[in-house]
């Protein structure tokens, strides 16, 4: 797959790589799964190698369908670039208005803007490429207890819509925000 986005760099923060995820991510997509915050909030951890293979392969499979589309954070380091987060795109159906967008970020890169500024470029992506298939809303969902991503949602342009009951498989009541194309 061909898609690169970035995300530009800030004054104390350096540009974003985000691309589809690749065979050589294992490494670094086990690492960032042993967070344990990361788990908290994820509903499919990755504990081994096994575990990152299926998690790459329905990544493939999403990317072929043409209705989910995992993107790998990556940003610029001494020794390379490391994986810094995820960002999805999912529930996308031409025709349907809406779809959803999350994502995660490890623990290294939190608290420097790397969720949101990946988020936008998701969002920008997402409007440009799929507008004229119909979609013209995004929704961010979290729990209730993870204010980090209501912070993240505010500052990517997503604006809180409303409480959710909690539903399994998520224990809390969650937060809707809302991102309308323009």
């Amino acid at each position: 797959m061909s898609i690169v986005l970035t995300a530009a760099p800030t004054s104390t923060a350096p540009g974003l790589l985000l691309r589809p995820w690749r065979d050589e991510d294992v490494e670094e997509l086990l690492a960032a799964y042993r967070d344990p915050v990361l788990r908290r909030f994820t509903r499919r951890p990755v504990d081994t190698t096994a575990d990152a293979a299926a998690f790459l392969r329905r990544s493939r499979q999403g990317w072929a369908a043409g209705r989910r589309f995992s993107f790998a954070v990556l940003e610029p380091g001494p020794d390379g670039e490391r994986l810094v987060a995820q960002v999805l795109l999912k529930e996308f159906l031409p025709g349907r208005g809406h779809a959803e967008l999350g994502y995660w970020t490890a623990a290294s890169a939190r608290g420097r803007g790397v969720a949101s500024r990946a988020t936008v470029a998701v969002t920008e992506w997402a409007f440009a490429r799929f507008a004229a298939a119909g979609l013209t809303r995004l929704e961010l969902l979290h729990q209730v207890d993870n204010p980090a991503s209501c912070r993240v949602a505010e500052k990517s342009g997503y604006a809180f819509q409303e409480v959710l009951p909690a539903r399994p498989p998520f224990p809390r009541d969650g937060h809707r925000h809302v991102r309308r194309h323009r």
